[in-house]
């Protein structure tokens, strides 16, 4: 699995996953994540890599023409790269430690629920106990019906109050 996080926001952007990565799919994830409509690195100017050599030097070439510069972590570092693997962490703990995956599909499923789940309805301590896309709350939280969403098969549940 690709993903890209923005350090700022927290925001999380899965760019491709497979099981065979090759140069060509990583060529395609470039040209997509900086697509000047709606691109996710399209106001990026850094973004951090490690050293896996599937970020070979036509990727790092496309980025740098979009004018994002490409700043490679020393190996045998993984606190640089703190963001990442705790985001990571997060997916293990709340998601995938508690699923069999059934095939690469109901995989890919269960990770782009539990990004919608990490997005809109987990708070996250590193912004203050907000959410990254708050959706517009009822303006009287006293009153309405308490509603609940669930999410990967009911492991991830939000609570809110709905406006009747």
């Amino acid at each position: 699995m690709f993903f890209v996080l923005d350090i700022g926001s927290r925001s999380v952007h899965i760019a491709g996953s497979t099981d065979q990565p090759c140069e060509a799919l990583m060529q395609q994830i470039a040209r997509n994540l900086t697509d000047r409509v709606d691109g996710f690195l399209k106001q990026t100017r850094y973004l951090i890599f490690d050293r896996d050599p599937l970020y070979a030097k036509a990727l790092r070439t496309m980025l740098k023409d979009a004018g994002v510069e490409i700043v490679r972590r020393p190996s045998g570092s993984p606190n640089l790269n703190c963001f990442a693997e705790r985001w990571m962490r997060s997916l293990r703990q709340e998601c995938l430690s508690q699923i069999i995956p059934l095939g690469e599909n109901h995989l890919r499923q269960t990770i782009t629920s539990y990004v919608g789940h990490y997005h809109m309805e987990r708070n996250h301590q590193g912004l203050g106990y907000r959410l990254i896309e708050s959706v517009v709350a009822n303006s009287n939280a006293d009153e309405g019906r308490i509603r609940m969403r669930e999410r990967v098969g009911g492991l991830l549940n939000y609570y809110y109050r709905a406006a009747d």
